[in-house]
């Protein structure tokens, strides 16, 4: 559920930081026809240096910037405006650094290619956008299992390619196929 454009932030500054210039250039001009006065930075110090500045209201940051880390922008930006809204891109999307990049104070977690309309769904989500935790969520195990199994049937149920994908011995993964999916 997007904001409606009538209770959508009057604050509409928004700053975009990445070091992929003709990415940048065409986010920038999506997010301006979408109604943002948008400022930009290709490096972690010129975007600090903008937030410490006049902290914008939100936030469209790379995870990975060849002079450092976007996550050092984000945590900059949520200690100037914590109600600011902090989005990060990443080509390199793993768990891990989607939990660092909440906790650091991001808004959501976005992985390249995004386009702009989900960039743009994704800064004017609501809170109530974001599911719940589940009361029961899947082990560790059973969520490779899954992956696995998945992998299997897209390599048309051949053990020897799904192996060589998954990057494993091929006795490992029939006997991971042998198993019972774990609880």
């Amino acid at each position: 559920m997007q904001i409606p454009a009538s209770e959508a932030p009057e604050d509409r500054t928004l700053l975009i930081v990445d070091d992929d210039k003709p990415f940048l250039g065409r986010l920038i001009r999506a997010m301006e026809t979408r109604g943002f006065t948008v400022s930009s930075a290709e490096t972690v110090e010129a975007g600090r240096a903008q937030v410490m500045a006049k902290a914008p209201a939100f936030a469209i940051i790379d995870m990975r910037l060849g002079n450092g880390n976007g996550l050092d922008v984000i945590s900059e930006l949520k200690a100037r405006r914590p109600d600011a809204r902090g989005i990060i891109l990443t080509g390199y999307g793993n768990i891990a650094s989607a939990v660092t990049a909440v906790k650091l104070g991001a808004f959501d977690y976005l992985a390249k290619p995004a386009d702009a309309d989900e960039i743009y769904a994704a800064l004017m989500a609501t809170k109530f956008d974001k599911t719940d935790l589940p009361e029961n969520p899947m082990s560790a195990d059973r969520v490779r299992w899954e992956h696995i199994q998945r992998i299997y049937e897209l390599c048309q149920h051949n053990v020897s390619e799904t192996a060589r994908r998954l990057n494993m011995h091929r006795r490992t993964l029939q006997r991971i196929l042998a198993k019972r999916a774990p609880r």
